[in-house]
């Protein structure tokens, strides 16, 4: 009961930042959507019986701003490359394993690549993730293991 009091807090805040509206209607359809977020999470704890709790802690907060400054790099790269009178660019596809401490992380990884401009996820599995790149390096960044070492941290 207490994880769920911490997302429906959590949830509530979310919507509130997100919309900005404080009309009794809007904050009733908030409140809906809420609730029925909270009833979803219900039922698949009593499928997996694994509780996931709010993961806000400091390392999560600093992964999420290290992220966005990621993108922010990664954005002006492929702006460069669109921009470029010639365009050159190196395209990969490569199948890179997992850490074995990542565990519950796999799809923060693979939508943290799929979020990062110029790159990718396309196959997901147990023990590794496929991703094409715009360019080889990208692929090099990744297997150097850095996004996946911060995962592992925010989620501890």
């Amino acid at each position: 009961m207490k994880h769920l009091t911490a997302w429906l807090l959590t949830l509530a805040a979310f919507w509130l930042l997100l919309s900005g509206m404080f009309q009794p209607l809007l904050l009733i359809f908030g409140l809906l959507s809420v609730l029925l977020v909270l009833y979803v999470i219900t039922r698949m704890d009593k499928i997996d019986r694994e509780p996931e709790s709010v993961a806000l802690s400091f390392y999560y907060v600093s992964y999420v701003i290290w992220l966005l400054g990621q993108i922010v790099i990664s954005s002006s790269q492929v702006v460069k490359i669109i921009w470029a009178r010639k365009i050159e660019v190196n395209p990969a596809l490569a199948v890179l394993e997992f850490d074995p401490e990542l565990k519950g992380g796999r799809v923060l990884y693979a939508n943290s690549v799929t979020l990062t401009p110029g790159t990718l996820s396309v196959d997901l599995n147990d023990h590794s993730i496929t991703v094409h790149a715009l360019n080889a390096q990208s692929i090099v960044d990744l297997k150097e293991g850095e996004m996946q070492q911060r995962i592992i941290k925010a989620r501890n």
